[in-house]
């Protein structure tokens, strides 16, 4: 369908929003894939890893502050194809020009920036094209489309860096952000959004976040984002030093596979977990949540010892207690944004969240390099630091008492 016809049915809206997010994130984790290798390529510190690990994350929160607000004003589908270029481009600049820490920090910053205009942008369009109760419903499943992607790229990498290298993997990247590009420039209807009196970035920032419901789901989500990207980012590395210390992992279930299965069945617990929420009261469901995957994160880096077996089940399910109130949180602060102030909501949501996304891998990295390097309880204690900071998540969703959307049970 050629953008300015007539808006098409919802069910068409989410799967063309949810095939290009897909095709975006490609390329989003092939970094984290290869962390080994970069690791053997570059000679990375554990710190300097942490730094290209979490630098994403950190240029995403800097960047959607001045995005995202820019969809209350301007058509969010054309700064989404603006910003799925740029990506293609940090991909190819990975894959032709990178040789080291410096030259990976320039392109990661660039795929950050890409990624600020891209996935809360996206979420913003379909939120803006699918209204009423069925917007909670799209808004796990775009949630459940980044994953889906975020999966693919793990597996990707994995696959590519065996049969061709890693440039290959960055290569094939972006590809996928350029059919992505194609998608939602010819499958997604414009849509001019109202204009309202109060819109100017500062104000806009300003009231997002004197609205006390959206910044509660919101901080929720940066303690959820410092353990799930913490989690995300070193996983492949932790689990290829477990295997060192045994017999080594099974020909099937390799690090970058399991990573894939993390990414999948972490993908089914978040829509899975906004069900849950809608019928258990969102505020609730996402406090259980919270309270399982911090204890869980506090003995996960400790599996290290037990075989790699018992510590890739280990992973795989911390995964799934944490992707379990992911698209509660987002769906929260969407669906209590006040009308015409949505994508600056989003903007503060994502700045928040992503903050958290950049400093917990790095914190890792510090730990690791402080404690002395990769052992058993090195790896151990450098996990255990996330629980701390979701016990602060916990405390604030408490105090806070975020309201329940239409539709949840109260």
């Amino acid at each position: 369908m050629h953008p300015g016809t007539t808006t098409p049915s919802p069910v068409f809206l989410i799967g063309a929003v949810c095939a290009a997010q897909v095709l975006a994130q490609l390329g989003a984790f092939t970094f984290f894939a290869l962390l080994p290798t970069f690791f053997l390529e570059w000679s990375l510190s554990h710190t300097e890893a942490g730094v290209l690990n979490g630098i994403i994350f950190g240029a995403y929160a800097l960047s959607v502050p001045f995005i995202v607000p820019l969809t209350d004003r301007i058509d969010p589908r054309r700064i989404y194809i603006c910003a799925v270029g740029l990506t293609t481009c940090s991909h190819l600049g990975m894959a032709f020009f990178a040789h080291g820490f410096w030259d990976g920090l320039v392109f990661r910053v660039l795929a950050g920036i890409g990624w600020g205009g891209t996935y809360m942008v996206g979420l913003k369009a379909l939120a803006d094209l699918v209204e009423g109760p069925a917007q909670s419903r799209a808004v796990a499943f775009h949630a459940a489309s980044i994953g889906a992607g975020g999966s693919l790229s793990f597996l990707m990498a994995g696959w590519v860096v065996d049969v061709l290298d890693w440039q290959g993997a960055f290569q094939l990247s972006a590809v996928g952000s350029f059919f992505a590009l194609l998608v939602m420039a010819f499958l997604v209807p414009r849509r001019q959004p109202v204009q309202t009196k109060d819109y100017s970035g500062i104000s806009a920032l300003i009231r997002a976040f004197k609205n006390s419901s959206a910044i509660a789901y919101s901080i929720g989500y940066f303690a959820h984002t410092w353990e799930m990207f913490t989690l995300r980012s070193w996983v492949v590395t932790f689990l290829v030093f477990t295997a060192a210390q045994g017999e080594g992992p099974p020909n099937f279930l390799i690090p970058t596979v399991l990573a894939m299965f993390m990414e999948l069945t972490g993908t089914v617990a978040s829509v899975i977990g906004n069900e849950i929420a809608i019928r258990v009261g969102r505020r609730r469901w996402i406090l259980m949540v919270m309270l399982v995957s911090m204890a869980t994160g506090a003995v996960v880096g400790f599996s290290a010892g037990a075989g790699y077996g018992i510590a890739a089940t280990a992973c795989l399910l911390y995964n799934m207690m944490i992707y379990a109130d992911s698209a509660s949180l987002t769906a929260g602060a969407v669906g209590t944004a006040e009308p015409g102030h949505r994508g600056a909501t989003l903007a503060v949501h994502g700045m928040l969240g992503y903050g958290g996304g950049f400093i917990g891998p790095l914190v890792l990295g510090v730990m690791l390099d402080l404690l002395g390097g990769e052992t058993v309880m090195n790896w151990g204690i450098s996990f255990a630091h996330v629980s701390v900071v979701v016990l602060a998540g916990i405390l604030v969703i408490r105090l806070l008492k975020p309201g329940e959307l239409p539709g949840d049970r109260v």
